[in-house]
């Protein structure tokens, strides 16, 4: 009898520290889920971006310009189509889709930096740009005047001190430079050519064999 009643007390006291452990286990779990609840109110409903309220405003303006860029682009292609330069429309066409990935990569950026993007408007481009060297032309011009905004924008992310907003943006400028080289050298063949229409055919093939960029 004395031996059951041991055997009793035992289990009783057992069980007593199985409900305490248990019940600990639930208290953590608990503390730990209330935790990762309020960190992660914290991280992703504060309402607080990343980058400064200048730096958003200028990055809305470059997010604009990529979008007008990938715009002009289009309207270029249009005009290389109805000139029957079809290589160089095809070219310009996948300029407009290189801009518009730009135009993204930088909106994707603003979002990750927790930033309501505001979208603004984009102008209407030319619809006629003269000869094809012409076109080329006002190409190279537009992507000067995009390589001047961008380094810009990469000294004031430098002045802020944002790291990560300049490591976005020499990217884009390391673009520039394959741009601008680009565009320089089918100017040049467009120029030893002038208006020679065997020279421009070939030329416009050259342009139509254009692959699209990987990713």
């Amino acid at each position: 009898m004395a031996l059951t009643l041991a055997i009793t007390a035992a289990e009783g006291s057992t069980s007593e520290r199985e409900a305490k452990a248990t019940e600990n286990v639930i208290r953590t779990n608990n503390d730990i889920l209330t935790e990762t609840v309020r960190m992660d109110t914290h991280t992703h409903h504060s309402g607080e971006t990343m980058i400064s309220n200048a730096m958003e405003q200028a990055l809305f303006g470059q997010l604009n310009r990529e979008f007008s860029s990938a715009y002009l682009y289009l309207a270029m292609s249009a005009y290389c189509s109805h000139l029957e330069f079809n290589g160089a429309a095809s070219w310009f066409k996948l300029q407009y889709e290189e801009e518009h990935a730009h135009a993204t990569r930088i909106y994707n950026y603003l979002v990750e930096q927790g930033v309501q993007v505001v979208l603004g408007e984009v102008p209407a481009p030319p619809s006629d740009y003269g000869t094809l060297l012409d076109v080329f032309k006002s190409a190279l011009s537009h992507e000067q005047a995009m390589t001047s905004q961008l380094n810009d924008l990469s000294d004031h992310a430098l002045k802020e001190k944002d790291h990560a907003t300049y490591n976005l943006l020499q990217w884009f400028v390391n673009e520039q430079v394959e741009e601008e080289a680009t565009l320089g050298g089918i100017i040049s063949k467009l120029k030893l050519v002038k208006d020679d229409g065997y020279g421009l055919l070939m030329i416009d093939n050259e342009l139509g064999a254009r692959q699209a960029a990987t990713a």
